[in-house]
């Protein structure tokens, strides 16, 4: 591809399709090594005379191509590496198009369209996968009705399964299977989807709250069935939580969920037959950790929720992916903590969900932060792209589903249910925008605030940046009050800083929900709109407003950004004895743990000031006693606890950092990270013994019970790190005796990490012993040394030469390529890390664009790096720019990172 010529897509140049596209049947004749599909295509022009025909195809073979049955000759149509365009016949409303073409899966690594996975089919057809299968108007706003014949032998291919309902089965005279298939529901192309291979099954009948019976069944390959049953349940869990939060009801007689061990993503909401990532499907406790259950549980979820926020509303085009991302990003998460939450006390259940917000707050900053102050940087709906599938990003994902919650925090639980009901009302069966969604949303708001609307609030969707909000309390002792400020600004980002002069942003609509606390950690109730409340939510729409509140008779401490109510960052000066205080005593959990990071954050960036002034080390008798203080209180959950006493991670601390120097930030992080595991070892071993139960204890993936295995592998950490002198046998005897995967990494992760000798070694051999034939638990043994504070590069090259590492299988990329890239801040920020990964991208590109353009971005802000580092990183960037053969995908990330 000619990288000079790439042309880059405008939301603003959108136009209709100019035809209606009813009906399609598709006859697939199923071959790993060539398979030919007949697509038979009823068109409806808009326009008369219609416009010419263009249908989107890439990699495929044109075998012949016919019009109302009338075959089309070469010189009648036009075919070009991506297109194929016809001429309708003259004065005709509507004609039907019958194109047969050969695609061959065994060739196509990219894992988009109809690929192979072990001895399988799958297919991928988000974004733009379909083209790769037979020429198709393949874009978001043609949907049709779909009726699919699937033939194959069936000794390799016994099962065959596609969208929708199964309308009948049979064997034909030459000895293959023929499966018909028929989706009563209008969709996308993006959203078909085809398996055929050997299965296991699991299954469930189910009733819906009408009383309507389906079928629920999940697929695995042979010999994983056992390991189905937790995503079984949580797809039933999820389709009842749906009818209760949403009265969306399934919409089909059967859902099917399809385990692939090779797939680009974590998964895919093909209408009525979702294609996982089997790392999203397998879960039992020999094999799985806590955060596989919990992530199994999100993306069932998620992708099931999809089936009303995606499928039945869908987008009008791609620039609208947050309509359906970050509305089912929002639905997943709050899927989530309810099932956290559920069947617990009421003080449990309010910690449960508030250890949820804390976990997706965290990706959030971590992932979606610094995308947004980077070349990468873009609104929640872009304004531009050169290849889509670079905008499956935090941004439209993460920040999304942020953008979706402070709606529903400005509407209220009843107020965002009555907003999805309009939604739904408006829109069932069409392809629409994100300005749609919020007029639903607008309507009620209005309805419920007279003269107020979201005119402000839309620019969330156009604006890229993560606001800053200035913080001034001011108080009056002898009016008894306390005043309030808020400033707003957005710095330029991305694609901004390039215009000259820079034009300000103007302000955006922000809830920021606040609390009050006196001098002694206490709730303060605070008046406001005529009400009482501990947390008031004040809603700045301006660049500065500023609220008095009465009757406060101590200067109060301000608990800010409670429940994390905005995606934004809070700029506000207070002394560590004020962020002490609410990180004991803050009545918000999310505000307390805040405190704490901040603490922390303040504590280790001082650290790490000294390291690069080369000057003694500051202490942190604050930071400890605060650490002590919550190691004390028994009246915490061990989650939330484990939560509490967890540092900010390096990369956020890099972040906050500028210069960005990588080796100083891991330096200071685990300087403190021993300081406080040695100040404190006596109640980490008292939290680390009180956690510990016997291995024959029967596993639960439930909150309790994850949440005192993860203080207890927290403990451990800190132990060993502190050089207590039973850390090492402590750990080696966990890992050892492990009776669950959770308990079984947190020992060798411990050891990998923060101990060494020949029990490391004996322990990773031991670990790829017992589990080199299960895919998923040795991509965790690659993942732990990639990530290893000890590793060197020559250690990963070593281990790319094992005969177990394959770079063509994503997941197997990801644990060791991208883990070592993106995680081993001590080793991967050298010149020779550098050319490394450089060298890694490149690689992929050839096999898999799209992995190969989310490896690229691993080094966004490289111009914020010390000087240094930041050289090294231009040099690389260069090189991939100019290699030859460069994807389109891995074009626009490098392009844009050196702002060309």
């Amino acid at each position: 591809m000619r990288t000079d010529s790439i042309p880059t897509i405008y939301r603003q140049d959108y136009t209709p399709y100019p035809f209606r596209l009813p009906e399609v049947g598709l006859a697939f004749d199923l071959d790993a090594t060539s398979t030919r599909v007949h697509a038979t295509l009823r068109f409806e022009a808009v326009s008369n005379p219609p416009q010419p025909l263009v249908l989107h195809g890439e990699d495929l073979e044109l075998v012949s191509v016919a019009i109302n049955q009338k075959p089309v000759q070469a010189g009648d149509y036009t075919l070009s590496a991506e297109t194929l365009t016809l001429t309708p016949p003259a004065g005709a409303t509507s004609f039907t198009v019958d194109i047969v073409s050969l695609c061959r899966p065994a060739d196509n690594t990219s894992l988009m369209g109809l690929y192979v996975s072990g001895d399988k089919l799958f297919t991928q057809c988000e974004a733009q996968g379909f083209r790769r299968i037979t020429w198709f108007p393949d874009r978001p706003d043609v949907m049709a009705r779909y009726r699919v014949t699937l033939r194959a032998r069936p000794e390799t291919y016994p099962l065959l399964l596609s969208n929708g309902n199964l309308l009948s089965q049979e064997t034909l005279d030459d000895g293959r299977i023929q499966a018909v298939w028929e989706d009563p529901h209008p969709k996308p192309c993006y959203l078909f989807a085809l398996v055929a291979g050997d299965f296991d099954r699991v299954e469930r009948e189910e009733a819906t709250r009408s009383g309507k019976p389906v079928t629920l069944q999940v697929y695995s390959d042979r010999g994983c069935k056992e390991q189905t049953h937790w995503a079984l349940d949580c797809l039933a869990h999820a389709m009842k939580w749906d009818e209760r939060r949403f009265g969306l009801e399934l919409d089909l007689n059967r859902f099917m969920v399809v385990a692939a061990r090779d797939f680009n993503m974590g998964a895919m909401e093909n209408k009525g037959l979702n294609i996982f990532n089997a790392a999203y499907v397998l879960a039992d406790p020999d094999t799985a950790t806590d955060a596989a259950y919990r992530g199994v549980e999100s993306v069932i979820g998620h992708e099931y929720f999809h089936n009303w926020t995606g499928n039945r509303v869908t987008c009008r085009d791609w620039f609208q992916i947050s309509l359906k991302e970050g509305l089912t990003v929002f639905r997943e998460q709050e899927f989530s903590a309810d099932m956290m939450a559920e069947g617990l006390p009421a003080d449990e259940a309010a910690s449960a969900r508030a250890v949820k917000r804390i976990d997706d707050v965290t990706t959030l900053r971590i992932a979606q932060f610094p995308e947004d102050s980077g070349p990468m940087a873009h609104p929640i709906r872009p304004d531009s792209y050169q290849e889509i599938a670079n905008f499956y990003t935090a941004t439209v994902y993460e920040k999304g589903a942020e953008v979706i919650r402070m709606q529903h925090t400005l509407l209220g639980e009843a107020g965002f249910r009555a907003g999805i009901d309009e939604y739904f009302r408006r829109h069932d069966g069409q392809a629409v925008t994100c300005d749609d969604f919020v007029n639903a949303m607008e309507s009620v708001y209005s309805a419920a605030n007279p003269g107020r609307d979201f005119s402000i609030f839309r620019r969330w969707y156009s604006q890229a940046g993560t606001p800053r909000v200035q913080v001034d309390m001011a108080y009056d002792e002898q009016a008894q009050t306390c005043r309030v400020t808020l400033r707003q600004h957005c710095p330029p980002v991305g694609l901004e800083t390039r215009s000259d002069p820079v034009e300000p942003k103007p302000p955006l609509h922000i809830p920021i929900a606040i609390g009050l606390l006196d001098p002694d950690g206490q709730a303060l109730m605070i008046q406001h709109d005529g009400q009482a409340r501990d947390t008031v939510l004040l809603e700045l729409l301006e660049t500065e407003q500023s609220w008095t509140f009465p009757g406060i008779a101590q200067r109060p401490v301000l608990s800010l950004l409670r429940n994390f109510s905005a995606p934004v960052v809070i700029e506000t000066t207070r002394p560590d004895a004020e962020l002490a205080l609410l990180a004991r005593c803050d009545t918000d959990p999310f505000a307390r743990w805040e405190a704490g990071q901040e603490l922390a954050r303040r504590h280790l960036l001082t650290s790490l000031a000294a390291i690069q002034a080369g000057q003694p080390l500051p202490k942190a008798d604050t930071l400890v006693e605060a650490w002590r203080s919550a190691l004390k209180d028994t009246s915490l959950t061990p989650a939330y606890q484990t939560r509490l006493l967890t540092l900010p991670s390096s990369k956020e601390l890099l972040a906050h950092s500028s210069p960005m120097d990588p080796q100083a930030v891991v330096q200071a992080r685990r300087h403190m990270h021993k300081l406080l595991g040695q100040t404190l070892s006596t109640a980490w071993l008292d939290t680390w013994q009180r956690n510990s139960s016997d291995s024959s204890t029967p596993y639960q993936p439930d909150p309790a019970s994850s949440g005192r295995r993860a203080l207890k592998n927290l403990a451990l950490a800190y132990l060993l790190d502190a050089g207590h002198p039973q850390a090492h046998a402590f750990a080696l005897s966990q890992y050892r005796t492990a009776g669950n995967m959770t308990d079984c990494m947190g020992g060798l992760t411990a050891l990998v990490n923060y101990s060494s000798g020949p029990d490391v070694e004996q322990a990773l051999a031991d670990f790829h012993a017992r589990w080199k034939d299960n895919p998923l638990v040795l991509d965790r043994w690659f993942a732990v040394q990639a990530s290893a504070s000890s590793s060197t590069l020559d250690d990963i090259r070593a281990l790319m030469h094992h005969p177990d590492f394959s770079l063509r299988n994503p997941n197997r990329a990801r644990s060791l390529i991208f883990r070592f890239c993106l995680d081993n801040l001590q080793a991967i920020h050298t010149p020779e890390g550098y050319a490394f990964w450089a060298d890694q991208v490149l690689a992929l590109n050839a096999i898999n664009p799209e992995v190969a353009a989310r490896l690229a971005r691993a080094f966004d802000n490289w111009a914020r790096y010390i000087p240094a580092n930041r050289d090294a990183i231009q040099v690389q960037l260069q090189r991939i720019l100019h290699s030859e053969g460069l994807s389109r995908n891995v074009h626009e990330i490098i392009s844009k990172a050196l702002n060309i």
